[in-house]
């Protein structure tokens, strides 16, 4: 099956186009969707930012990335060309709104008539300034478009300011609030695998699931931006967006369309039915720890306070284990353990779904009888597999049974197709104006709920971090966070 591909107009324009997402994955998700025929032959791709580069130089950076970061099987030099031709670049200052002419007099007269993304690739404090200085130089129409990287702010009463600023310019249904994990292919086949097969949603519920795990593990380290993850620490980077949007996916109820109104108003009830934690649960249910010196695949590494930049009395966390929970009437009793690090053994992005044992085995006790699992991972390898229980084969008396997997990734059926990145679903649904997979304002602020309490307590706490070396799975206190519930966290291979 072949879908109908209509080319979308719409000019792109990336305020901070010469850093590192933009050369890394904007431009070559930009590329890919040329190659796939989805932007119309006069939209404009521009980058923006102080450096005084020049379209030339800048053809120049944007070429010298992709010979990194777009496959040679993936290279076209005649597309290259189609696409440098479409691409330039202009000197902006954030916070000078003499700048901005010049970017008006870049995107034509024709301005008015077209669509155009505006995608902030730049710290959020320039946010604001940004689309101020937009609107002063009359570079907003009613289509056009802003989309914002996060963070989004450091707790709920910064997330206001900058969300407040953007939205003097542009009405909330123009925001895009990008999180890269809803673009990946695995994530929206979740909504798939749920509501367009009758099998899973009937028990999709604390009737048949013990539990669910999220986890993101990170092999590295601060990569030489200690001071800007100090300021942040693994609860705001990771769990406060990425992963609460994972736990909305598999706890949302049925939406009654995949519009995103209705997507949306399924994913606040599950943010707002998270229980806030009181600080007694806080220090019980919420374990933060910081990696030290270690070993990682066979080379020793230093601790988090010894990498460049680090500072001795630091007390950032690099790992969360939190068991949360949710009230309401589907999950109620159900925990959801996220788990999240860096310098862990191996890099992996996965969610479990733990279903209960059968009440009664009428096996033999000599069989491994295992409850199912639905294991969704995410990254490196997308994949979607099932573990049941079936009979060993050969004439062995009293039908002993095993765990096998099912693989519902489907990877012979689809093996031709090329798996998009998922900056490059989530760029054109910016284009096409589909705002489904993206963040609205109120999630942000629910999700800041949650997160601020566990944040406002460890801000006072004189307890510091637990302490975990480099290259192991974390402190022991998170496998006592399972273990205090009779549970245990899933064995990636």
């Amino acid at each position: 099956m072949n879908p109908v591909i209509t080319p979308v107009h719409c000019n792109v324009v990336i305020f901070g186009g010469n850093g590192d997402l933009a050369i890394r994955k904007l431009l070559p998700a930009l590329y890919h969707l040329e190659r796939d025929g989805h932007i119309c032959g006069s939209a404009r791709i521009i980058g923006a930012s102080r450096s005084d580069l020049g379209g030339e130089a800048y053809r120049a950076l944007v070429r010298a990335g992709f010979d990194e970061f777009i496959g040679a099987e993936d290279w076209d030099e005649n597309l290259w060309s189609t696409f440098s031709e479409r691409l330039d670049y202009i000197a902006v200052d954030a916070k000078d709104p003499a700048s901005f002419a010049k970017l008006k007099r870049a995107l034509g007269s024709e301005f008015e008539a077209q669509d155009t993304v505006y995608y902030l690739s730049t710290a959020p404090q320039f946010f604001g300034p940004i689309c101020e200085n937009l609107a002063a130089a009359g570079l907003i129409s009613p289509s056009s478009r802003v989309v914002l990287e996060k963070p989004i702010g450091k707790s709920l009463a910064s997330s206001k300011v900058i969300n407040d600023a953007v939205a003097k310019v542009f009405p909330e249904n123009n925001i895009y609030r990008i999180d890269h994990y809803l673009g990946k292919e695995t994530v929206q086949n979740l909504l798939a695998l749920r509501f367009a097969n009758a099998l899973f949603e009937p028990v999709w519920s604390n009737s048949h699931i013990d539990n669910v795990q999220i986890t993101v593990s990170e092999t590295v380290g601060c990569e030489g931006r200690w001071g800007y993850y100090d300021d942040s620490g693994a609860l705001r980077d990771m769990i406060q967006n990425h992963m609460l949007q994972l736990l909305c996916l598999v706890a949302m109820g049925v939406p009654v369309s995949l519009e995103p109104e209705a997507v949306r108003a399924e994913k606040i009830k599950v943010l707002k039915s998270l229980k806030t934690m009181s600080p007694d649960q806080v220090r019980r249910n919420a374990i933060r720890a910081q990696y030290g010196a270690g070993n990682m695949a066979g080379k020793a590494v230093p601790g988090y306070k010894e990498e460049p930049g680090g500072k001795p009395e630091s007390s950032t966390e690099t790992f969360v284990a939190i068991k949360a929970e949710l009230h309401n009437w589907r999950w109620r009793g159900v925990p959801f353990f996220l788990r999240t690090g860096k310098r862990l053994p191996s890099r992996f992005s996965e969610i479990v779904i733990q279903f209960k044992s059968v009440p009664h085995s009428i096996f033999p006790s000599t069989s491994n009888l295992l409850p199912n699992k639905l294991v969704i991972r995410l990254q490196p390898e997308e994949s979607i597999q099932l573990s049941m229980m079936n009979k060993i084969p050969g004439l062995s008396e009293g039908m002993p049974v095993m765990p096998v997997t099912l693989n519902l990734t489907m990877p012979d059926r689809f093996a031709e197709v090329r798996v998009p990145e998922a900056y490059e679903r989530l760029i054109l649904d910016v284009m096409r104006g589909n705002s489904t997979l993206f963040v609205h304002r109120d999630e942000v602020e629910a999700a800041w709920v949650w997160a601020d309490a566990i944040l406002d307590e460890w801000s006072v706490s004189t307890v510091e971090p637990h302490s975990y070396p480099a290259g192991s799975w974390g402190p022991q206190a998170s496998f006592e966070l399972t273990a205090r519930d009779g549970r245990s966290w899933h064995e990636s291979k």
